[in-house]
């Protein structure tokens, strides 16, 4: 399935906050009926990524999981959890992110969502981390001097609730995701997997 599209999410939200979620929850039972049979007309997190799929991909959902659900011969999944070992290091890659986004324009990119009547603060999509710091700065909430820590702090913040989420899944192997040698490792677990499974 697609990624997330801040941009359709938003519209979607200013949309819903119109008109409701029944709203777009009937427009979702026009196009992608199965979907919206199972979803409650108030479910607005998976009304909002049913349309958001349909838009991008042109493709209702229930056909897009229909299709990914033929059967395969003898499916082999095994499941690897990439995690860092040295939480100094992922915390410095976080603000590196961070300061290449700022580089890149992501102040612009807010702003002129910012302008636009359709959006405010309190939609999903203006929550996200990084877009709620520039955010809170553009209406005067923050002080420009304090947004690059604000957004670092906030990265980090996710990045722990991911890992501890990460750590209690029932995975086949865990691997430092910092070490020399990784891709081998990985491969070498695979063709062992391979051989047993």
């Amino acid at each position: 399935l697609p990624g997330a599209r801040p941009d359709i999410r938003a519209r979607l939200d200013a949309e819903a906050a119109e008109h409701g979620w029944p709203f777009l929850h009937a427009r979702l039972a026009e196009l992608d009926p199965p979907t919206a049979q199972r979803l409650h007309a108030t479910d607005a997190q998976r009304i909002q990524r049913a349309l958001e799929i349909i838009e991008i991909t042109g493709q209702p959902l229930s056909a897009l999981q229909q299709a990914g659900q033929k059967p395969k011969a003898h499916p082999d999944i095994r499941i690897i959890s990439l995690e860092p070992s040295e939480r100094s290091v992922l915390h410095a890659r976080i603000a590196q992110r961070f300061q290449i986004m700022l580089d890149n324009g992501f102040i612009d990119e807010v702003k002129r969502l910012h302008a636009r009547p359709d959006l405010h603060a309190e939609l999903p999509a203006m929550r996200t981390v990084g877009y709620r710091q520039v955010w809170q700065m553009l209406d005067g909430e923050r002080s420009p001097d304090t947004l690059f820590e604000a957004g670092v702090a906030a990265t980090r913040q996710l990045a722990k609730r991911q890992l501890t989420w990460l750590r209690s899944l029932p995975v086949d192997m865990r691997l430092d995701c910092l070490r020399e040698g990784l891709v081998d490792d990985v491969m070498d677990f695979l063709r062992l997997a391979g051989h047993h499974g």
